[in-house]
């Protein structure tokens, strides 16, 4: 059977914390230029309230678990994207770098191995860049 959501909340609390995941501001900006997937796991108001970083794919973090477990069928249906493989490069971003490194736990636990987040979040983003509503 597959875990319910507090089981891969105590899989991603015990998993190792010793490798860095997060990427900063301008490891993002070169990352955006490559194939790497970008999912903002802000809310959908957040997204329509702040803007977001261009090219991203919105997946509130409380959809991430059943998001990644779709088949890809329905994940383009749903997100109007390609559902990333488990060897895809993925980050995950949020407001302030707390949501996207849950995700991080989440992707991880589910068996995806090139994840990272940005930990800056969209709070540093704007500080950088000009905004873009969606």
């Amino acid at each position: 059977a597959a875990p319910d959501l507090k089981s891969i909340n105590v899989i991603f609390y015990n998993l190792s914390t010793t490798a860095d995941h997060s990427v900063s501001y301008k490891e993002l900006k070169d990352l955006l230029k490559s194939q790497t997937i970008h999912i903002d796991v802000r809310e959908k108001w957040e997204i329509g309230k702040f803007g977001k970083i261009p090219g991203s794919i919105n997946i509130p973090l409380g959809e991430v678990v059943e998001a990644l477990r779709m088949n890809p069928e329905d994940f383009k249906e749903q997100y109007n994207q390609d559902m990333p493989a488990k060897l895809d490069h993925i980050v995950f971003s949020c407001m302030a770098g707390v949501r996207s490194k849950r995700a991080l736990d989440i992707a991880m636990s589910l068996g995806f191995s090139r994840v990272q987040h940005y930990a800056g979040g969209f709070e540093e983003w704007r500080e950088y860049e000009p905004l873009e509503k969606n």
